[in-house]
């Protein structure tokens, strides 16, 4: 069993990590005689402030540490998981999806004239490539206007909202806490979705150990969804200094915020979203479950 576990789970891995939080924070992890401790995302790929073409982004940059091995567990988007399982350089596979059903929201400018989706035809919109909000943003407007019609540009969540407050993009997909961030500024919410995630880890993480992971993240789970209020310092505070200031526990619609005990990520999952993701010319061809997926880490996992 390997005690000490690294994970993602600060600034903007919080959301999805808040059960691991609060399962640390609350001893339950000590109960299973584990340490977990959390690392912020770090890339070194060097990007310009807006990029046009998804191909010139690397799907892994915001989660060097993993590949590094200074982590050993991370969480992210279901499509985007596909993605890094297939691109990793040391072995990381899909475990089994992430307890956070995660948000996602366009939101455009106060007073704009980007009200609907309708509106939003071949105008630029803020995402970061690879994410959960460039392909939310993508099924969200398939609904709407033509594939043809969709214009998605890549940015930091920090410049994409000054790109929008000045008119240089007409709006940006946001999670939170950055969605409860935008409206407390005025902006305005074109259409939202939630999305499910994954986790990927290392081959080091044992199935003994995963066990003992789902079965602490499980009791905080409950926890949160018993009191989501209680725990929603987490988000605020990570986010940048000049921000977490502006927004307080009140402003949270907590509806948005749903977390599920984890459950194994089904063939059919993966070939339905393995296709979409193929439609678009973001994937390779040659992907097969079986080299990506391992799920029977998670088999005694959920007991609890």
């Amino acid at each position: 069993m390997l005690q000490h576990v690294r994970s993602e789970g600060l600034g903007v891995s919080t959301q999805f990590a808040l059960p691991m939080l609060v399962a640390r924070d609350e001893g339950l992890y000590a109960d299973e005689g584990l340490d977990v401790t959390f690392h912020e995302n770090r890339q070194t790929q060097a990007l310009p402030d807006t990029v046009t073409d998804p191909g010139q982004v690397n799907a892994i940059r915001t989660h060097v540490p993993f590949e590094e091995g200074d982590v050993n567990i991370y969480r992210a988007c279901e499509w985007g998981q596909i993605r890094r399982a297939h691109d990793s350089r040391r072995g990381g596979k899909i475990i089994g999806k992430r307890s956070c059903i995660a948000v996602m929201a366009l939101v455009s400018a106060p007073g704009s004239k980007y009200t609907h989706p309708q509106t939003l035809r071949d105008a630029p919109i803020s995402v970061s490539f690879h994410n959960g909000n460039h392909y939310a943003t993508l099924q969200m407007l398939t609904g709407f206007i033509e594939r043809s019609e969709i214009n998605v540009v890549g940015q930091h969540h920090k410049t994409g909202l000054e790109a929008v407050r000045s008119g240089q993009v007409a709006a940006i997909a946001l999670t939170e806490p950055w969605l409860t961030v935008a409206e407390k500024q005025g902006f305005q919410k074109i259409i939202e979705t939630h999305y499910a995630g994954s986790e990927i880890a290392g081959p080091e993480v044992d199935a003994e150990t995963y066990a003992a992971l789902r079965r602490a993240e499980i009791r905080a789970i409950r926890m949160i969804n018993a009191d989501k209020k209680r725990y929603l310092h987490y988000l605020i505070d990570s986010l940048p200094e000049g921000v977490r200031e502006t927004i307080t526990p009140d402003d949270f619609h907590l509806p948005r915020l749903r977390f599920v005990e984890p459950e194994p990520y089904s063939r059919e999952e993966f070939e339905r979203t393995y296709a979409w993701m193929r439609s678009w010319d973001l994937i390779a061809g040659d992907i097969d479950y079986a080299s990506i997926v391992d799920n029977r880490l998670r088999e005694d996992s959920t007991a609890a």
